[in-house]
């Protein structure tokens, strides 16, 4: 297991070595979900905002 800072906070996230591109992660300190864009080396952004799209 590694650690990623946390764009948000700056904060350590740890990266579990099993985790796959597109997995959401939570940050302990601010509660951002965090996307792995990333595993080698592991690389976090935020996570898209899911919008509702009304039926459209």
């Amino acid at each position: 297991m590694s650690t990623v800072a946390c764009p948000d906070c700056a904060a350590d996230v740890p990266v579990p070595g099993e985790a796959l591109v597109s997995e959401i992660l939570v940050c302990r300190e601010c509660d951002s979900e965090l996307e792995v864009v990333g595993v080698d080396p592991p690389l976090l952004a935020r996570a898209p905002e899911v919008e509702e799209d009304w039926g459209e």
